[in-house]
């Protein structure tokens, strides 16, 4: 996928469910992985030329894992003109270790939830970009029928009473099959996860699912997020946000 393509459908997600407003300043929260620079490399470019006046800062909370490499993440920042911010927690000692948690994905996400919010309102950040994408959306969505019996998924947009923060997800739009190909076009320095349950959760099993739908059902994916646009889910309507 070529950048303007990446920029079109993050601009178009933006503007259906009215993400951004003049002033703000967003940060993304950057784990290393492809979906996460692929956010923050749009919407670094977009802020270029997008009619409202935002700031984009980039933050990553380190869990305390030995073998993880931000050197050339930070260099990527620094190429972007991105503020960069790295968070030292000891969150994976605290989870697998002090803890050793059964189910560590459930705490690890609330904690590093907690030291990303923490270090947004530090910045003077009123919005969080999350960097989950179509395939996402409707994993959660599987999720949700599956495991708790309920046709719903995350919001496009959420605003948090709690710690005064706006979440966002631009890339709602965009297919992880094209995010894989951007990364790789435009060699995006991708940080292998060092958590070692990565890749073996419920959300993966999902995944893998999805998957198979797609390779056994012909437009199944767009058919099943139109479901998700139609299907009465508060704060899902499309266009609900345009038509004020």
């Amino acid at each position: 996928m070529k950048l303007q393509r990446l920029l079109s459908l993050t601009r178009q997600a933006i503007d259906t469910y009215d993400m951004i407003e003049e002033g703000d300043k967003i940060a993304v929260g950057i784990s290393g992985g492809k979906d996460s620079l692929t956010l923050l490399y749009a919407l670094q470019m977009l802020s270029r030329f997008y009619p409202k006046h935002f700031e984009v800062y980039a933050v990553t909370v380190d869990l305390g894992f030995e073998n993880l490499d931000l050197t050339q993440i930070k260099a990527f920042c620094e190429k972007l003109q991105v503020p960069y911010t790295i968070i030292k927690t000891q969150i994976a000692e605290i989870v697998f270790q002090t803890r050793k948690e059964s189910n560590p994905c459930s705490l690890c996400a609330k904690m590093r939830k907690g030291a990303l919010n923490d270090e947004m309102k530090r910045l003077g950040c009123n919005k969080v970009a999350y960097a989950h994408h179509k395939d996402d959306v409707i994993d959660t969505m599987l999720l949700s029928l599956l495991f708790e019996g309920k046709f719903t998924t995350f919001l496009p947009k959420t605003y948090l009473d709690r710690v005064q923060l706006t979440v966002i997800r631009p890339l709602i739009y965009v297919d992880e099959a094209d995010v894989i190909g951007f990364v790789h076009k435009y060699d995006l320095p991708v940080a292998k996860s060092p958590c070692p349950v990565d890749g073996s959760t419920k959300r993966e099993y999902a995944d893998q699912l999805l998957k198979q739908l797609i390779r056994e059902n012909k437009g199944v994916k767009e058919r099943l997020f139109s479901a998700i646009e139609n299907g009465n889910i508060e704060g899902w309507q499309k266009g609900m946000f345009m038509q004020k």
